[in-house]
C-alpha cells in the first residue's frame, strides 16, 4: 500500500512540475509563462483547487498511445481573487499546443458546469491550437459542449477570456461568446481555420 501510495505522490510532482524542463523553457523563451504561472498570478496565494489533475486522453492512432500526459494539456479549478470565488481554466501551450481533445474539453465543459452551478464567475486564460485534429469528431464535439456552455452562461455569470497566445479555431470562437476579451500586444492572435 505504502508504494502506491508514493506512487501516487511522484505522479502528483510530475503532473505540477509539467511535461519538461524544454518546455517549459521554450515558452519562457517566448516571453510566456505557463499555465500554472498564469493561474498563480490571477489568483490570491495559496487558494487555487484543482479539478482533474491526472485526467489524460484515451485516443489511439497517429502515435497518440504513446504520449498520454496528465492535465491532456489543461488546468482546471477555481480559487479566489480578493476573496471572491472565481473558476478558471489555462490551455497548456507545453502539451500537444494546448489544442483541444476529448479529456481536455471534458475538464473544460466540469469547471464551466461548476462555475454556473455557483454563480461565480469563469475565467479562460487561453493559448492553444485550438481542435486536436488527430482526436477527430470527438475534439470537434468537445468545442460543441463549450459553446453550449458559452451561451447557458450568458448573461448568467461572467465570463472572461484572456488570450495568451496563438489562438486557433474553436479557441477563438469560445472567446468570442464571452463577455470581456483582453489580449496581450504582439503575444496575442485569434484566427479562423
Amino acid at each position: 500500500m505504502k508504494s502506491h501510495i508514493a506512487e501516487l505522490a511522484g505522479i502528483r510532482e510530475s503532473v505540477l512540475a509539467g511535461p519538461s524542463e524544454k518546455a517549459t523553457a521554450a515558452q519562457h523563451a517566448k516571453g510566456k509563462l505557463t499555465a500554472r504561472e498564469r493561474i498563480e498570478l490571477l489568483l490570491d496565494p495559496g487558494s487555487f483547487q484543482e479539478v482533474e489533475p491526472l485526467r489524460r486522453h484515451r485516443a489511439t492512432g497517429f502515435g497518440l498511445e504513446a504520449k498520454k500526459p496528465y492535465t491532456d494539456g489543461v488546468i482546471t479549478g477555481w480559487g479566489t481573487v480578493d476573496d471572491r470565488t472565481v473558476f478558471v481554466y489555462a490551455h497548456d501551450f507545453r502539451i500537444f499546443g494546448g489544442a483541444l481533445g476529448e479529456a481536455h474539453a471534458t475538464k473544460i465543459h466540469k469547471i464551466m458546469d461548476m462555475a454556473i452551478a455557483a454563480g461565480a464567475p469563469l475565467v479562460s486564460l487561453n493559448d492553444g491550437a485550438g481542435a486536436r485534429i488527430q482526436e477527430g469528431v470527438t475534439a470537434l464535439a468537445g468545442y460543441g459542449g463549450i459553446f453550449r456552455r458559452n451561451t447557458a452562461a450568458s448573461g448568467v455569470i461572467p465570463q472572461i477570456s484572456v488570450m495568451l497566445g496563438p489562438c486557433a479555431g474553436g479557441a477563438a470562437y469560445s472567446p468570442a461568446l464571452t463577455d470581456f476579451v483582453f489580449m496581450v500586444r504582439e503575444t496575442s492572435q485569434m484566427f479562423i481555420t
